[in-house]
């Protein structure tokens, strides 16, 4: 069973193990970084310069929080809180750039000073109403979409209102020109009709006359055809008592 010496001692030679392993790392990260500032032209002024301008900026954000909120939206955007207000107009300064005439000739500018706490809620304002600003123009701007697709899509109604009238208004004249020649085929077909029917009895009529001189012929040719015969007979019955006689 082991100890609590024995367990001390391993844990021990683990802390060892580990912070030789701990070190190794470092160096290798030194190493790196090392290379890389070399490799880029860096120094150690370089990297404190730039972390110190960090920390500052990250400093300003602080002081521009409150409630956990920020007010400094402004300030992001590049406008800064104003510092100092003239108490007969009401104009502000944020105390960078050049100041203005009402405080530019002014030696001791405290009294010209505003609260830290005032000035952060009209940063607060000043924001509140940019955002309700941009919000009634992305508003105005949507309206005047919707309305100009409502406007399209009106006059598209319309342009098919026309068109459609326009398609009547030709059908209309089609249709008298349909009704007209019905119309004239109807009274063309009884006159049709009777030329048939007068062509018909016209040619009844002319099979009829030809009918009896048909018949005449007829009767003409079968009595040629007759004739003949008889006298044929006739002289022979007078031969026969001739031929007796002799």
């Amino acid at each position: 069973m082991a100890t609590l010496e024995i367990i001390q001692a391993r844990i021990k030679k683990l802390q060892t193990q580990a912070e030789t392993l701990l070190a190794k790392r470092a160096q290798g990260a030194l190493d790196q970084i090392r290379d890389l500032m070399i490799k880029h032209g860096l120094t150690t002024e370089d990297i404190e310069r730039r972390a110190k301008a960090r920390r500052e900026r990250e400093r300003k954000e602080r002081l521009g929080l409150k409630n956990g909120k920020t007010t400094a939206s402004a300030a992001v955007k590049g406008k800064l809180p104003p510092k100092y207000r003239d108490p007969k107009t009401g104009a502000t300064w944020s105390g960078h750039a050049r100041p203005p005439a009402w405080i530019k000739d002014v030696k001791d500018r405290s009294k010209f000073l505003i609260d830290a706490a005032a000035a952060v809620s009209e940063a607060v304002v000043t924001v509140k109403k940019t955002a309700v600003k941009k919000a009634a123009a992305k508003k105005a701007v949507t309206a005047k979409s919707a309305g100009r697709k409502v406007a399209k899509k009106v006059a598209g109604v319309k342009a098919a209102a026309k068109k459609a009238v326009a398609k009547k208004a030709t059908a209309k004249p089609a249709g008298k020109k349909a009704v007209a020649k019905k119309a004239a085929a109807k009274s063309a077909a009884p006159a049709a009709g009777k030329r048939v029917i007068a062509k018909k009895a016209a040619a009844k009529k002319a099979v009829a006359r030809k009918a009896p001189a048909k018949k005449a012929a007829a009767k003409k040719v079968a009595v040629k055809t007759v004739a003949p015969v008889v006298e044929t007979s006739v002289t022979a019955q007078t031969a026969a008592p001739a031929a007796g006689e002799a």
